[in-house]
Parts: structure tokens; C-alpha cells; sequence
């Protein structure tokens, strides 16, 4: 061992020729009823047995923000000091690259044909042929008032989601449609005829395996399982592009393909479970169908209170309601993880694997939060009628609700709420809290109005994040070419135009300042222009094609014979605008230039093309119209690049060709740019804003 200094003056260990530590392969599963006690253990764990030099650890979550709180933890003086050489991945990407790994690279393409983004296009292209034939009237039927294609898109959406699903969930299903066998199988596996009604989703299915190419005919995650957990069983050694280590955080609900899969590289890798449980007990059939969850072999003992035999109508009268009636999905992963999990192989490796931990403290009273989490843990029932109920002091708003009539006067409460907090407890610092609603985005304009309307220097000020908005509601470059994008059904207001000079990307394209929109707005309004390019265009909204007055063609012919004549008389029945003259006139320039390029756009726009079509337009619509102020505008023109040559690229493995509406085309874009969120944050140091999805599992002080 040598050691080296440097700069900062600390002294780091090195090692200079050290074995790669060895990692014994296993399936692990440690519970606990605390995520910040699992968080604790598993930073332990890789501070206690590290990887080697430039190999990462991979850490299967079921969010970003998620991912984040497990970094910061890494990142602590009391983990290992910094985040690094850390992979975190999603269940469904890792699964995927396991299925390369174990089954070959080369027989496996880098991405499914078919995962939900590529299907829908060929979807979208099967569809059409469909009402020529037998089986498919409800589809023919629903098809047939649609000019613009926009219900077959809809469609097809809808359904390569749920032809996705299905490969996850019902593999069974698949794979009796693809052998011919119209039926569907029940949980106990006892096949069902399939409805007549639904023979079609059979059929629809082994036409799109019929449509794909020969080597990805049998790609789907249906498909490739079974494969992949006769090759893994069979495999002498672990494949050296598999991790050794793989560590499962805080996944709430996982399906049971996915287990099995990850029970599989058990055997060659070290793959950690780490579970929240909220109960201590065994709670796998407090619910109906719970003879589908009965394991012999269950970890957790039965709570010596429960009855043995209760009915399922009166489950919830001797168990605990809240996890009775919100624990369902919880309660089907734990269960499906007892059938894999076998605690004596590995449990003297861990010092505990339940770690869990009481709520109320010794002393006699306990707040009501802690009193609902401990019953939980407990599995305890509510008390009976002849039973005495536990004292709620006045004081106690560990747990209030609050009744309002409007999502603005919600939030305005939340922040009076707040700010009683704050100064209740010194110590409460805006990290300590998160605000989840089920729709962030209906939420989204009353937390900016509300919280966002008071000055920072202001002792009523509270900072925070909306961690998963939408990007084209928080990014002026995103909105402004959503409305370009909407051209063809376009008024051109003038107040659009004035929306668009606003944002800073489109001025820099005409040469214009923000010191210019006040001129130029005094010369549109002034020039009598409201909306239209003009007469020709105002057909589209059912006037007719003599009505040029007010358009923006009728205002520059206004201002163009203003600047020849200045206060001049009447020529062709266009009255001269005057106000335009000397070096300002340069100005009229950018505007003519504006204009000219939405009517070339406009008329681009309104006509259907085909994917390599609409990839050039877009691109040009873009360039043509803003030209990027700085990085964050530089990374969108780049996402926006990459959107429309995916899409390009996934419409020509699919095989369309076809010409696609510009609503069609506007779904994909604008979808892709809020998924593709490159605004999220999480756990900046402010109050957290955001769905019930993100961070659902990360505990904070106040919910």
C-alpha cells in the first residue's frame, strides 16, 4: 500500500497492486419500513465491499429522483465521500441489456422493434389495411370518418402501449395468440376461449409479428424471455458485459417477468434487493385472491392477532384499513418476491435483513402520524366499538387536512401553512418538504402566481422547484415553436407575433433587440393589422377571399407606402401609415422578413408528407425562425434534432411511407419534448413540487 498528497494536504490510500475483490453471486432481499435505513445499509454495503477500479455500480430504481437521493447519499462524508462510477438504470433498459448480454449481442438488436415508440408506426400503417379484412369491424368501424388520420394515430398509440404491457404482464397471452390459440389464461393458468369481441387483438397480434423482419420476428420481450432464463440457467460463468453487482432500490412494484429475470442473474451476479415494507408481519392476504399469494416458505410470521380463516368481506375489519385499502400493489410485489427470496442462503452475510423499526417511542404519547405508521407496522386493526379509542392532543398537526374551493386557494393555504412552519421550527429548512399532486401541470400556474410573486429579499419568501413540469411550459423556445407549429390553423394574431418577439432565440434570428419591440408594436398596432396574413388565408376561418382589411399583408402595404410618400393621399385605396421613416426604418426589414417566412411555412405546413419530409421541414421551420441565444437553446435545437431523426428513423424500420398529417407530426414532436424533460430537479435545496410518481418513496419531514 502506498499513499500520495495531494494538493488540499489529505492523505489518500491507494492501492498499488491489489486483487479485484470478490463478489459471492446471490438473490438478497432486505426489508425494512425506513427508506432512509436501507439507503444507510446499501451506501454501507458499497463502502464495505467496493468494486473494482473503473467498474460501475448499477443500481436498478424506478425514478430520476430517486436516483438523486441515492447520489447524494454516496456523496456524503458519512458515505464514501463521492458519487462516481455509478449507473443508475431503469428495470425495464437494464432488462433489455441483460437479454443482449446473456442471448448474444448480435442476435439481439440495441433497441426492440417492439417497444411502444417503434410499434406505433408500424401500427399506424397496418391499421389502414385492416377494414379489407375479416375480424376487424369494430376498428373498420371506428376508422371511418377520419380524413386527417389523426383517430388511426390515436389508435395505434393506444395500442402498441397496450401490446407493451402485454409482453411484461401477460407473455402467456402472446405466445398462445402467436402459436394460434385464441384463448387468454387466468392467474391459476387455466386457459379461457377469448371473446369474440376481442379475436381481433389476436390477430392484430401475429400480423405485426408477420410484418416484421425475419431476425426480429421473434425479438419481443414475450419472446426472448423464456429464452433468456433457459440460456442464464445454463451459462458456466457470468458473462463478463454483466454486472457483478447489481443493487434494487426502493422499487415499489416490479412485474413478475422482471423477478424472475433478476432471479436468474442471481445465480452468476450479486443482486441486492433492498424493499420498503411499511408492515413487519406477514400481510400478503389481508386482501381477496389471496390464495394466489399463500407461500410456504414466507419469511414474515403471521401476526398472532390475525384470524386464520376470515372471509374476505371482513378482511378489513381485522387487519389495518389504511394498508388493506392502499397497499395492494405493495403487498402483490412483496408477495411475488417470497416466492424467489430464501433468507438462509444469505442472511449471515448481512448483520440484519429487517430492519425494522418502531415509530412510537416508550414514553406515553406519540403524535398521530407515528401512531397510523405504527399500527401499520403492527398490522393492527382500528379499535372495535366497546374499545377505547387513544387521545388526540389539540396540538398535534402531525397529520391536517384542509378543505378549499379552488387548486388557488389550495396553494394559497399551503403557503400560510408554510410559513407557520417555518417559524414554528427554526430548524425546518425548504429540503425538508415536498408537495405531490396527482396533475402537476393543472397546478403548475397557481404555485408560480403564489409562490413565485413575492421578491426574494421579501421575509415571506419561500423557494421552490416544480420537479417534473412539462419542458414546453417552462422553456420560451419550446412554447414559441409549439405556436409556429400550429400555423396552419393559426389566426396570426397579432398578439402571437408579439409572443413570438418575446422570446430572445427568435429576435436573434432577425437582428432585432428587445429595445425594438416596443417600436415595432406601436407600428403594427398602429398599421391597423389584427390578424390574418392575409385574405387568403383568412378562408381557412370561413371568410371570404375579398376581406383583406386588417391582415398583415394589408398593414406592410400601409407602412411601405407610408415611407415612400410620409402623409401622402390614398393610392389603390391603401391609406399610407406615416409614422415610418429614417434610420428606424430598418426595422420594417426583419418584420417583412418574419412574415414572408410564416406564409412559406404556412403553406409547407398544411400539406401532408412523408417522415423524411416532415424531418426537413422541421429543421427548417426551426432555423429559419430562431437562432439559439445559449446553451440551454443550443441543447434543444440538438434534442429536437434527435427527436425528428428518431422518429424518421423508427417510421422507416416500421415501413411508412405514407403522407402524415401535421397534426400527427405535432403530437410526436411536442410528446417527445415533454417527456424528454431537460428541466427536471430534484432535491435542489428548495420545497419539491411535484407528482405522486418521482420521489413518492423518499422521506422527507413534511408531506
Amino acid at each position: 500500500m502506498v499513499t500520495t498528497k495531494p494538493t488540499g494536504g489529505k492523505l489518500l490510500s491507494r492501492p498499488t497492486h491489489k486483487k479485484v475483490p470478490e463478489l459471492p453471486p446471490g438473490f438478497s432481499v432486505i426489508h425494512s419500513n425506513r427508506m432512509e435505513d436501507l439507503r444507510k445499509l446499501a451506501v454501507q454495503w458499497v463502502l464495505k465491499h467496493p468494486l473494482a477500479p473503473l467498474e460501475d455500480e448499477v443500481f436498478m430504481v424506478q425514478s430520476n429522483g430517486m436516483a438523486q437521493w441515492l447520489k447524494l447519499a454516496l456523496a456524503e462524508d458519512d458515505g464514501c465521500g463521492i458519487s462516481a462510477a455509478v449507473s443508475f438504470q431503469l428495470p425495464a433498459r437494464f432488462l433489455w441489456q441483460a437479454y443482449r448480454a446473456i442471448l448474444g449481442p448480435e442476435k439481439i438488436p440495441e433497441h426492440s422493434p417492439y417497444d411502444k415508440g417503434p410499434l406505433q408506426w408500424r401500427l399506424l400503417r397496418l391499421l389502414k389495411g385492416l377494414s379489407k379484412k375479416n375480424g376487424f369491424s369494430a376498428i373498420s368501424r371506428f376508422l371511418s370518418d377520419d380524413p386527417e388520420s389523426i383517430k388511426r394515430y390515436q389508435l395505434a398509440c393506444r395500442l402498441a402501449e397496450l401490446y407493451d404491457q402485454y409482453q411484461v404482464y401477460r407473455a402467456d397471452w402472446l405466445e398462445d395468440w402467436a402459436n394460434g390459440r385464441d384463448r387468454l389464461r387466468n392467474a391459476h393458468g387455466i386457459p379461457e376461449t377469448l371473446p369474440p369481441e376481442q379475436r381481433w387483438q389476436a390477430e392484430l397480434w401475429r400480423l405485426i409479428q408477420s410484418d416484421m423482419p425475419g431476425p426480429e420476428r421473434h425479438t419481443s420481450r414475450s419472446s426472448l424471455h423464456r429464452r433468456f432464463l433457459k440460456t442464464a440457467g445454463a451459462l458456466p460463468e457470468r458473462d463478463h458485459t454483466l454486472p457483478r453487482r447489481i443493487i434494487v432500490f426502493g422499487i415499489s412494484t416490479l412485474p413478475g417477468q422482471a423477478l424472475e429475470a433478476l432471479h436468474a442473474l442471481g445465480g452468476h451476479c450479486q443482486v441486492l434487493f433492498f424493499v420498503h415494507n411499511p408492515c413487519r408481519f406477514y400481510w400478503a392476504d389481508i386482501m381477496e385472491d389471496r390464495e394466489l399469494l399463500k407461500f410456504e416458505q414466507a419469511r414474515h410470521f403471521t401476526h398472532t392477532g390475525a384470524p386464520h380463516e376470515t372471509s374476505p368481506e371482513s378482511l378489513h375489519h381485522t387487519v389495518n384499513p389504511l394498508l388493506a385499502s392502499w397497499g395492494k400493489q405493495g403487498r402483490d410485489y412483496i408477495g411475488l418476491l417470497y416466492g424467489y427470496d430464501r433468507p438462509e442462503k444469505y442472511r449471515k452475510r448481512f448483520e440484519e435483513i429487517d430492519l425494522f423499526a418502531d415509530f412510537v417511542p416508550e414514553e406515553k404519547y406519540a403524535p398521530l402520524l407515528s401512531r397510523v405508521q405504527q399500527a401499520i407496522l403492527d398490522l393492527a386493526p382500528l379499535p372495535g366499538s366497546g374499545q377505547k379509542k387513544p387521545d388526540i392532543s389539540p396540538d398535534d398537526r402531525s397529520i391536517t387536512f384542509h378543505l378549499a374551493y379552488s387548486p388557488q386557494r389550495e396553494v394559497e393555504i399551503l403557503q400560510d401553512q408554510l410559513l407557520q412552519m417555518f417559524s414554528r421550527d427554526r430548524d425546518l429548512k425548504p429540503s425538508d418538504i415536498i408537495v405531490m399532486t396527482p396533475d402537476i401541470d393543472v397546478y403548475t400556474p397557481h404555485i408560480e402566481s403564489v409562490f413565485g410573486n413575492l421578491p426574494r429579499q421579501d421575509p415571506r419568501f419561500v423557494p421552490f422547484a416544480i420537479a417534473d413540469k412539462p419542458d414546453r411550459a417552462g422553456l420560451p423556445m419550446i412554447r414559441a415553436f409549439e405556436k409556429l407549429l400550429h400555423l396552419p390553423s393559426s389566426r396570426m394574431a397579432q398578439s402571437d407575433f408579439l409572443d413570438l418577439l418575446q422570446v430572445p432565440a427568435f429576435r436573434n434570428r432577425f437582428g432585432l433587440g428587445e429595445d425594438d419591440l416596443q417600436k415595432l408594436q406601436m407600428w403594427v398596432d398602429g398599421a391597423g393589422i389584427r390578424w390574418g396574413l392575409h385574405a387568403a388565408q383568412r378562408t381557412a376561418f370561413d371568410l371570404p377571399r375579398d376581406i383583406h382589411e386588417n391582415t398583415w399583408q394589408f398593414g406592410f402595404h400601409r407602412m411601405l407606402l407610408g415611407y415612400a410618400v410620409g402623409t401622402g393621399e390614398p393610392w389603390r385605396d391603401i391609406e399610407p401609415y406615416d409614422e415610418i421613416g429614417g434610420l428606424e426604418a430598418e426595422r420594417i426589414g426583419p418584420l417583412y422578413l418574419m412574415i414572408s417566412r410564416m406564409e412559406k411555412h404556412w403553406q409547407a405546413l398544411k400539406k401532408p408528407g412523408s417522415p423524411q419530409v416532415w424531418h426537413d421541414r422541421i429543421m427548417a421551420l426551426f432555423d429559419d425562425f430562431f437562432l439559439p441565444a445559449d446553451s440551454n437553446d443550443q441543447l434543444i435545437r440538438k434534442r429536437l434534432k434527435d427527436i425528428t431523426a428518431e422518429w424518421r428513423n423508427d417510421c422507416v424500420d416500421a415501413g411508412l411511407e405514407e403522407p402524415l398529417s401535421i397534426g400527427v407530426v405535432r403530437d410526436v414532436l411536442l410528446g417527445a419534448l415533454g417527456d424528454r424533460n431537460m428541466s427536471q430537479r430534484f432535491l435542489v435545496g428548495m420545497v419539491n413540487f411535484c407528482t405522486l410518481m418521482p420521489m413518492r418513496a423518499i422521506p422527507f419531514k413534511v408531506v
